[in-house]
Order: C-alpha cells, then structure tokens, then sequence
C-alpha cells in the first residue's frame, strides 16, 4: 500500500471512530474483506456501532468460520445489500464479545438476523418457543438459547426496540427456557411427572417481566399430588416434583460445552435455603399466614406463573395475592423495607459502592424500592397498581395521582437510562454485573451503545452521575410529596391522593395520629403564598426524616410550632431551603426526643445554630467565651433578677445547641455520619454541660454581688464543683454539685463576712430556680462537711479544721472530683492544696478504709434502689452501673494517687486511662469498665432527651424506648437488643468491678 493511500485510509478510519487504526487496516486488508474493503457502506456501517475495532474484529473471526467460499460469499453479498441485517449483524459485533463468540462457533446462525417482518420486532412467549423447539439436550438448548438471544440484542442495538421491550422480550426467553428445560426433565423422568403436578413460579425480574442480559431467573416451585396418579401421596407427589425441579435448575445452571443459560436460584422460597424446594399450596400459605417477613411479600409482587401445571400456577396466584395486598396493614412495614434497602447499601464493598449501578445510592434499587412501597400501601385499595412491571408501576402511580407526574416522568427517564447502562454493560460478556467500567476503552464503548459519540466516556459519566442524582433527590420523595398535594389547593384536574389514601400512607409512615398529621400538613401547605410554596418544596424530605424517628407525630407537630413562631420572619425559610443541613438537622431535633424542641419552642431563633453547612453552629462553646458573654449581660442588667434571667437565657441557647449537636452526632445525617466513637460524644456533651453551668454560676455570682455590694462583696467567695459536675460530667438532667467556701476580706468581721457570704449562696439559688421560660439549674450543696446538717458555707479555715479532725473516708472520695469552678480563683486553687492531701493520701488507703468503702458501696447498692425498678437496668446503681465503674476508678485513686500523677484528675475516663496506663488495669478490664461508663451515661443522656425529664432507667414507654433505641444507634423493633445489649455490658464491667473492687487483695 502507498504511503499517501494508507494515511488516508488511517485518517477514514479515525474518523469512523476506530481506536487502532492500524489493526483495522490489516484486518480490512485481509483476504476475508478483500472484495469489499473499499466498499464507503462497510465503512459507514462498523463506524455506527459502539465499538468498530470489535465489530470489524467479530466480522473477520464470523466469516473466517464459514464451512466453504458460497456461504464466505453468501454472507458478504447480504451484508453489502441488505441494511437491516448489516446494521443487526454488526450492531451486535460492536457491543457484544460474547455473542461475537457465539456466532464463531456456530457461523451459521447469523441468518437469524435476515428476517425482518412485523412479528419479529416484539417476540413474545410462543416464538421463543418454536425457537427452542429443536433443543433436544442442556447442550442443544444452550445454543437455541443463545440464537435467540442473538436476536434480542440486535433490535435491542439497533433501537428497534426500547429497553422496556427487550427487558420484556428477554423474560420471555426466559419463560419459553424454563419450558424447554423442565420438559426435557420430565422426559428423563416420565414416572415422576406422572406422579405430580409442578408449577414454576418466575419471581424477582424475571417476574416482573423487566429481565436483564445476565441474571440469576429466580423462581418458587409448587406442587400436588397428580389426579391421574390417584392424587392422594403427597410424600410421593413432593418427592417426584423435588427430582424434577431439581433437575430443571441443573439444566439451566449447568456448565458446559457451550458454557451455562443463567442460574436458576430458588432462594426467595419460604425458610430461603432451609427450607424445601418444594411444596403444596396449601404449606405455601401456612407459611405465607404465619411466619413471612415483609421483604417476602414484596418479592411476591412480581410472582407469575411461567411454566409446569398452568392451573396450579394460577392458583397459587390467586390464593397469595390477597396476602400481598395487606402486608402494609404490619407493624413497622415502611420501616423494614427501608431498613433492608440500607442494609443492601451497607453490604457494597466501599470500592464499589461508586460504581454500583444497581444497589448503589440513585441507582435502580432505588426506584424498585420506592415504587415497590407505595404499590404495597396502596394496592389495597387500586387494583391498577398491581404490576410486576417497575415501569408499569411507576406509570400508574402518576395517573392515580400517587406521585407527582413531573417526579414519575423524570424517575421513569432515569431508570430507563440506568437500565440501559446495565444492559450494555452485561452484554459485552454476557456476565452478570452491575459494575460500571473503570478502563477508558469500556467506558467508551459504552457511551457509544448509548448514542454518546462527541465525547463518549466523559458524556457518559456526566448523564450517568445527572440521572443517579435524580433518583437520590426523588426516591424519597417520591413517597411523601403526594401527601401535600391531598390537603394542599393545586391546579383544577391534578389528580392527587384521596383522603383515604393518604391517612394509608401516614399510618404505613408510623403516624399514630394520621388525621392530626394530615391537618399539620394543610396548615402548614396550603394556600397559593410564597411561605405556602416553600413549605410545599420542604415537607415531603422532612416527612421522609421524621418518618425515620420512633415519634413521626411529634416531629410533624413541632415543625408546625416552629414554622407558626417563625414564619413570618426573612430568614427562617430561606434557612431551611437554601441550606441542605438546616433543614434536615431541624427534622431530627424536632422527633428525637422532648428536651431539644421545648428548649427550641422557648426562643425559636436558636433554629439558625442549625444553619451552618459545615455544622460549625452546633460546636459546643468553650467556658471562655460563653463566661465573657454571660459576664456581659450581667453587667448590663438592672438588677439581679434581669442579669439571672440573662444568663439563664444563654444557658438555654446553649444546652439547645449542645443537645442539637448530640442528636445529629446519633442520628447521622446526609451531610454528617453517625459519629463512630460514643466516648467522644458523650465527653462533648459532659464538658458543654459542665463548662455551660460554670458560666453560668459565675455569671449569677456576679449579678448577686453587684446588686448587693457594688463591686467587691466583703468576703473573698468561690465555688467548687463537685461529683459530676467536678468531673465535667454533667448530663441533661444534672444538679450542680458544689460547696461554697469563703474568707473574709482584711478588716471585714467573721459575722460579716459569713452573713454576706450565705445571703448570697441563697439568692444564687433562689433566682436560679425562678419559675420562667428557662429551665432552672439546681444547686446541691449536700456534699458539704457535716452533710445537710452543716453550715451551707464555710471559710477556709474552717474547712481546714474539718478536714483535720472529722473528715471521713467518704469525704475524702467525694473530693476527687472537686474542682474550682466559679469566683475568685486564688481561694478555689487554696482550697484544692488543703484537700489534695485528703484525696490522694502519701501512705495510700489503709485496710479499715478499703473495708468501709466497699460497706458503703454494698449499703447503697442495696438501699438506695428504688422499689420495682430492675437492678440489671438501672444505670447509676445497678451491676455494671455508674457506680460500680465511678466507685472502682475512685478506690484506685485513693490507693495510688500521690504515686501515680496521672490518677490526680476529677474526671473518670481520664483517671481510668491512667490506671491503664500505670499497669494497674489490663487493657481488656478497662475497656470493658470504660464501654460500661460511656454506655450508662448515654443511656441517661438518652432519656433526659426522649422524656423531657432525667431518669436512671429505661422508658417502659414503647414510643419512648424506641427512641432511647433510635439514639443508641437501634433500629425500629429492636428495642429489646439494646436492653440485651446493655445487660451484656453491664454483666461484663460487673464481672470486672467484683474482681477490682470487692476481692481482699490489692
């Protein structure tokens, strides 16, 4: 070949969309094309399909397997003169090795592709049929199989049909295979097909009639005893059915020359694999009435019968379908069925989960999903949903106004394109996959399948990653925007839920109160106002989120009493619209619980803390700043009662924010996931809580003081926290534990100054309890010397005195977690070196002191539980509790503080970390005790959240401890886990604690 000849013939092929030229060239030049490698309508023809190098590749390898020089010829001649079957034959090359392959090995069959008549374009059932017709053995069937798929996937390349259709046709092909292959058993085994009556019921996609290229044809068998075999052994009857389902599956299943048709996989029957392969109509529905799950009736939305007794199949049909229809009436229907799409999504290998085509995020499943739901809630009711059909589904649910017809249309586009994509990719090698291609070459080719051929991958990319987010956006909303449209005022003619349907809907959502929910909804969306609009746009995600809770009702009612408080103000809306996080961290504060919305409903513009989309809004504030700004507002108050009442204002912003910040850490969200250490969450929540009380003492301390004295009170003053509180341990729920300490100022009597100081201990108490909008902070100064007996304030020196001559070992734990707090720091540090000697004893504990701890541990373990509460569930005093871990940690203290620097620390994890850490602990003890501690205090936390109000124990409530469930990280209806969960905690630190805490020796 000249020079000038090849590089444009290099060029021509370029153009043609060949990536290797130069391959084409030597194949184009070889003796197989030679008589029509010039010929422009070749050329044309393999530039127009999705991989010309291959199609030109598969051409060369199909005619250098012709027997003899008519048939090379025969095949050339048809090729050049007939365009259907070029574009077919070539069409195929392009996309498919497998098939390319196929046809090498059985180079006739491309006459297959010659005929173009009507009834060719959609075959059904019985063509397929008389296709396989001939197929006198697995191996024979094998090729039939593979003939007609040949067809398929040439209309399907050429776009003679749509992927609908070719779904539908490759069902078909699987109907009429399982046919042929159950005949060819029964003929094998004529005694057992006399013996029975054997039903093949098609399942999964197959069902649906929506089948793909490779997958596995999921079936359920059923059978009966044969009337012509006297109809009374149903032992022999199920046994002679088993043989022939058995065999049928190995038929199709079975590799061989001609490799295998697809996997039969007969997993969906009841009991899955335990359970037998086989059986009788009436054990279908025993099963079926008695112990099915919910997924199992959602797969049986796509059972038809396909092939065996017609009339048994039928019956089958017939006696499940009412079973179908009410299993959205279950308790947590909506509940299980998303919760078992998450856990398909949790099951993708993180490196795939990008690529997954089906079961990834915006991908299929989820619209199988969606669609799935909403026929199960409403084809109750409309026998018009009741399609196996995704696509058929979808489009009855938009004329039955069940989802919006804008949101049907663009969700019916993008799974046709997903589809599409599916089917491309599993044509290639006919393998079952739903990976998307990483190389280049596949991308590419696939992209041109597509019609793509700009820019091929990088189009393909872009239109894959514009339809998955389409599904992302609309497959949870496509459940819940209907709702609105049932009480909102639309257009004249919109077709929209009946009432009816739309109180089914709340109730499969887990509405209690579906009637309430629904007048929330016309509140809130109706009406033709800008506000109305919004709301219209929002709600259907935020259904989705409250639905997510174990409160729906309560979520709803509460976003009706925010959006009523603020709706009339700027931002509000625009808030919630235009930030993702706002709205979706506001719809889990708002069905989490009682604590965070009633601190929401007393200043509702604490909503914004939600607003800032990297969650910086939720970051608990340090003491520092939150002393300054309390300290500020003080100041600038007329009296007392206004700089109290300042600061508890601050206090209540800030618990919100910090009861927020947990809540969304424990839930999770799109933006922010479940934060994986719960040790981390709850020392967020202890130190927020802690440093937010200290400011705020410290802010009271000076509003009193001013108000009383001017600047200087006649006494030197400080606060000491103590027990949880020293700790920054503080819960929800916590009292502030202290003692108040004092020394008089030079010139000032003791009178005086102990008069000064104690007016202004009571008046702190007294407007930290006001009654007002604001939750109140109780002050418990009852670890004081002497207890409640004792004077409510004492100067230094007389705490000295105490301390030397009366202190009691008690005492001496109780201040391990005393720490300066609030007021004048030079006292709080005096006071912290007279009682550091005191809790971290030079010559350790002495045995009499062991042995009275222990004592007083037994005698509160023993008395201090409350009557008919169970000790294995209580929290702080119960086995495995607080207290055991607490009182172990503070016995190490004792003992080996002056030692150990690092045990001199007020707050439990920290000191246990030192234990570990000085040997004294093995790691397995004390991360046992630790997973106890953190446990126990976010059980506490839980409840102070879900009931308003603090308690040690679990919610008997069911709503309330599925909330307590939902924080801990439990689904719906595994309430009883987590109680199994935490007595298996307890158990194990209680086995530590009896060990470290009550054994004789060190």
């Amino acid at each position: 070949m000249t020079p000038g000849r090849r590089s444009s013939t290099f060029t021509r092929l370029l153009r043609h969309g060949f990536t290797d030229p130069s391959a084409a060239e030597r194949l184009l030049d070889s003796a197989e094309l030679s008589a029509v490698r010039d010929d422009p309508v070749l050329l044309e023809a393999l530039g127009a399909t999705a991989d010309p190098d291959l199609a030109l590749h598969g051409l060369v390898r199909l005619l250098e397997a012709q027997p003899g020089p008519t048939a090379h010829r025969e095949l050339l001649d048809t090729l050049i003169a007939a365009k259907p079957l070029r574009d077919r034959l070539l069409g195929v090359l392009g996309a498919s090795a497998a098939l390319a392959d196929h046809l090498a090995r059985h180079p006739s069959d491309w006459q297959t592709l010659v005929t173009y008549e009507p009834r060719d374009l959609h075959r059904g059932v019985a063509e397929f049929e008389r296709g396989l017709a001939e197929a006198a053995d697995p191996v024979s069937l094998r090729v039939a199989y593979r003939r007609c798929l040949l067809s398929i996937a040439a209309r399907d390349v050429c776009g003679t049909i749509d992927v609908a259709e070719t779904a539908a046709e490759l069902a078909d092909l699987a109907t009429a295979t399982l046919r042929a292959a159950l005949a060819l058993a029964m003929a094998a085994a004529p005694d057992d097909a006399a013996a029975c009556r054997l039903a093949v019921i098609a399942m999964g996609k197959c069902g649906g009639h929506e089948l793909n290229y490779v997958s596995d044809v999921d079936v359920i068998f059923v059978a009966e005893a044969s009337e012509a075999a006297g109809g009374s052994d149903e032992t022999k009857a199920l046994r002679s059915a088993t043989a022939l389902a058995s065999h049928m599956m190995r038929i199709c299943s079975e590799t061989t020359v001609e490799g295998s048709i697809w996997p039969v996989d007969a997993n969906l029957r009841p009991e899955g694999r335990n359970g037998p392969l086989v059986r009788t109509l009436s054990s279908h529905l025993a099963y079926y009435q008695r112990w099915a799950k919910t997924w199992e009736f959602q797969a049986l939305l796509k059972a038809r019968p396909v092939a065996g007794d017609a009339d048994l199949g039928q019956a089958y049909v017939d006696a499940l379908a009412p079973l179908v229809w009410q299993a959205a009436e279950r308790e947590n229907f909506v509940t299980d069925v998303q919760k078992m799409r998450r856990r398909v999504v949790e099951n993708i290998p993180a490196a795939e989960v990008e690529r997954e085509l089906k079961l990834g995020p915006g991908g299929l499943r989820d619209v199988e999903f969606a669609v799935q739901l909403l026929q199960l809630v409403h084809g109750r009711t409309d026998p018009s949903l009741r399609s196996g059909s995704t696509l058929e589904a979808l489009q009855a649910l938009a004329a039955g106004g069940y989802v919006g017809r804008e949101d049907g249309a663009r969700l019916d586009e993008a799974y046709r394109f997903l589809r599409s994509m599916e089917h491309r990719i599993q044509l290639y090698r006919l393998r079952r996959t739903h990976l998307v291609p990483e190389a280049e070459s596949d991308r590419r080719r696939l992209g041109r399948s597509l019609g793509l051929r700009t820019d091929p991958a990088a189009e393909l990319n872009r239109e894959w990653k514009r339809h998955t987010g389409v599904v992302r956006r609309l497959h949870e909303k496509l459940f819940y925007r209907p709702l609105l449209d049932a009480v909102a005022q639309l257009a004249p003619g919109e077709a929209r839920l009946s009432p009816v349907a739309a109180r089914e809907r709340m109730v499969a959502l887990g509405y209690a109160d579906p009637a309430a929910a629904l007048r929330h909804l016309e509140a809130l969306a109706s009406g033709v106002t800008r506000k109305a609009a919004i709301q219209r746009t929002l709600l259907p995600v935020m259904l989705g989120w409250f639905a997510d809770s174990a409160d729906p009702d309560a979520g709803l009612l509460n976003f009706r009493k925010v959006s009523d408080a603020l709706g009339k103000t700027p931002w509000y809306l625009r808030l919630l619209r235009d930030e993702g996080a706002a709205a979706e961290n506001l719809a889990r504060v708002l069905s989490a619980g009682r604590l965070a919305p009633d601190l929401l409903m007393r200043a509702p513009e604490a909503v914004a803390l939600l607003g800032d989309g990297d969650g910086g809004g939720l970051e608990p504030r340090g003491r520092g700043p939150l002393e300054q700004e309390i300290l500020a507002a003080a100041g600038r108050a007329e009296n007392a009662e206004q700089g109290v009442t300042a600061a508890r204002g601050v206090r209540r912003r800030e618990l919100f924010r910090t009861a927020a910040a947990d809540i969304i850490g424990s839930y999770g969200t799109e933006n922010s996931p479940v934060e994986a250490d719960q040790g981390a969450l709850v020392d967020r929540v202890g130190a927020a809580v802690s440093d937010l009380t200290a400011a705020t003492l410290a802010g009271t301390l000076r509003a009193v003081v001013r108000a009383g004295w001017g600047d200087t009170l006649p006494t030197r003053f400080a606060i000491i926290g103590m027990g949880r509180f020293g700790g920054h341990e503080l819960g929800y729920g916590s009292d502030a534990d202290v003692l108040f300490v004092h020394e008089p100022r030079e010139g000032v009597a003791e009178h005086e100054a102990a008069a000064a100081a104690n007016k202004v201990v009571a008046e702190m108490r007294r407007l930290l309890q006001l009654p007002s909008a604001d939750p109140p902070l109780l002050v418990d100064a009852d670890l004081r010397p002497e207890g409640k007996s004792g004077p409510l304030v004492r100067t230094l020196k007389s705490y000295e005195a105490y301390y030397r001559r009366w202190s009691l070992v008690w005492e001496s734990q109780a201040l391990l977690r005393a720490e300066p707090v609030a007021g004048d720091e030079d006292l709080g540090r005096r006071f912290i070196e007279l009682i550091d000697p005191l809790r971290y004893p030079r010559q350790g504990l002495p045995d009499d002191a062991v042995r009275e701890i222990r004592r007083l541990k037994a005698r509160m373990e023993s008395e201090r539980l409350p009557r008919g509460a169970d000790p294995k569930l209580h929290t702080k005093l119960g086995p495995g509790g607080l207290s055991d871990v607490e009182w172990t940690v503070q016995l190490f203290q004792l003992r080996h503080g002056h030692q150990v620097p690092g045990l001199r620390t007020t707050r439990t994890r920290q000191a246990l970390s030192a234990i570990r850490a000085a040997g004294l602990l093995s790691a397995e003890e004390t991360e046992t005790l630790d997973e106890a501690w953190v446990l126990a205090t976010r059980v506490r936390n839980a409840v102070m959240l879900v009931r308003g109000r603090a308690g040690d124990t679990f919610p008997t409530e069911p709503r309330e401890l599925a909330a307590v469930g939902r924080y801990l990280g439990y689904g719906a209806g595994h309430a009883g886990d987590m109680l199994d969960a935490y007595r298996r905690t307890a158990r194990r630190a209680r086995a530590v604690v009896d060990e470290l805490f009550y054994a004789d020796g060190n």
